[in-house]
């Protein structure tokens, strides 16, 4: 088992968890849940972020103050990655916005990539990859190359809610330079590539697709 992988511990989360794991979660719980833990998990692995001193009055008085000393760029995997967005732009509203569609396709499991937009100056900004499922990786290894190759980025955070051993393994192999953070390692896949226990397919719970 690779190591480039941290599990995020808090009582919320595993909370919020469990109301995404239940099947008689519905389409509109599950969103909201989505994006509360998204908000919890960013929280927690935004500790180191820098800060730049600037110069502000207050009411009262002029101070020196702190705030980010970096672009913030949210990169979610379409489709189910769009479920994270909502949450984490409450939190870092300033943040930037670009998209990634890759797919996979049923029969070989393989990525198909069909969408690609990011800011001109992506490749300077601090960025979080926005996939809910770790499953077999090759989705995620894909967006992952898109961004040091297309956009030059290499200042890269994966933000994932569940992962399987299969694909963390398929993905350190790919990038052992990106760190993952995730609400829960799972026990594995199943014969249909969907993560054990999980949540079933996020996409279609997040949009009522199923």
């Amino acid at each position: 088992m690779t190591t480039n992988i941290t599990i995020l511990k808090h009582p919320l989360i595993e909370h919020k968890l469990t109301i995404l794991r239940n099947r008689a979660t519905d389409n509109q719980l599950f969103r909201a849940t989505l994006e509360e833990l998204s908000y919890l998990l960013v929280y927690e692995i935004t500790r180191d972020l820098p800060l730049r001193p600037v110069q502000i009055h207050t009411p009262l008085a002029p101070c020196t103050a702190r705030q980010l000393a970096e672009d913030i760029l949210l990169v979610p995997v379409l489709r189910a990655g769009l479920g994270m967005v909502g949450g984490i732009l409450d939190l870092i509203p300033s943040a930037k916005v670009g998209h990634i569609g890759v797919y996979r396709d049923e029969a070989s499991l393989r990525p198909v990539e069909y969408y690609f937009r990011l800011p001109p100056d992506a490749a300077r900004m601090r960025t979080f990859v926005l996939d809910p499922m770790l499953a077999t990786g090759g989705s995620l290894v894909h967006a992952v190359d898109l961004l040091k190759t297309k956009a030059n980025n290499t200042h890269i955070t994966v933000v994932a809610i569940l992962a399987a051993p299969e694909g963390l393994d398929a993905f350190h192999a790919a990038h052992p330079d990106v760190t993952i953070y995730a609400a829960k390692l799972d026990d594995g896949l199943n014969d249909n590539g969907y993560i054990l226990p999980g949540f079933g397919d996020c996409g279609d719970r997040l949009f009522g697709t199923l």
